[in-house]
């Protein structure tokens, strides 16, 4: 059964003054969009509105999304300074971001660096790798290492280093080996919940104010593949 985040259930990874950090469900959408659903950035507003007893409005700053179907680490700001220096972290791509998939086909190298230039369609929201720059393409470049063999599956590790839009989607989608569950990208079939594997599993970045630096992990979803992984 699909579990919908709302303010009492929130996975919460990390949470101080200026930055709270979640672990986003399959189906959570980080900012609202044309459904009308719920968004989780309302949902975590919810939260600390119950939690500090906060009158009014409550600040929250999105930094930055997930593909609704992905989970994993989603970083909120709680003050407008660090909305503006996580900002910044991220545009200078300053976070290492590392993301686990879970494949149908495995990759024919157990590690190697893709490059593709992805050139969005906005009409049906996906984004097509190619091998060679296309007009209005941008370049997209990841490395992945196989960290898992399953039965029937294929489990790499992910770490990206440009932010295009569905980048690993459609790059693991371009060598053969799409995400489990990703209809999008030519996965045969779709998981019951909707979702697909891929997990936002950790974050390392400098803390906005204090400086520190701050590692995250985020616990894969209970379901028999990722509990496998």
């Amino acid at each position: 059964m699909k579990i919908v985040s709302d303010k009492n259930n929130l996975q919460i990874l990390h949470e101080d003054n200026h930055i709270i950090v979640v672990n986003k469900r399959v189906g959570d959408i980080v900012q609202g969009d044309k459904t009308g659903d719920k968004p989780l950035s309302d949902v975590v507003k919810e939260y600390i509105k119950a939690k500090y007893n906060k009158p009014g409005d409550v600040f929250l700053g999105v930094i930055h999304r997930l593909d609704r179907p992905t989970t994993g680490i989603v970083v909120f700001a709680r003050t407008s300074k660090a909305l503006s220096r996580m900002n910044e972290l991220f545009s200078n791509r300053e976070a290492k971001k590392t993301y686990w998939a879970v494949v149908k086909n495995k990759p024919k190298e157990a590690k190697a660096k893709l490059v593709h230039y992805l050139k969005r369609n906005e009409k049906n929201n996906t984004s097509k790798a190619h091998l060679k720059e296309v007009p209005d393409s941008k370049l997209a470049s990841l490395d992945y290492t196989i960290i898992k063999e399953l039965q029937n599956y294929t489990a790499l590790e992910i770490n990206l280093h440009t932010g295009r839009h569905h980048q690993i989607r459609a790059q693991l989608s371009a060598i053969g080996s799409s995400i489990k569950g990703d209809l999008k990208y030519g996965a045969d079939r779709s998981n019951p919940d909707g979702g697909i594997h891929l997990h936002a599993r950790k974050l390392t970045f400098v803390h906005p104010v204090s400086k520190e630096n701050i590692t995250i992990i985020a616990p894969t979803p209970d379901d028999p593949i990722w509990n496998a992984v």
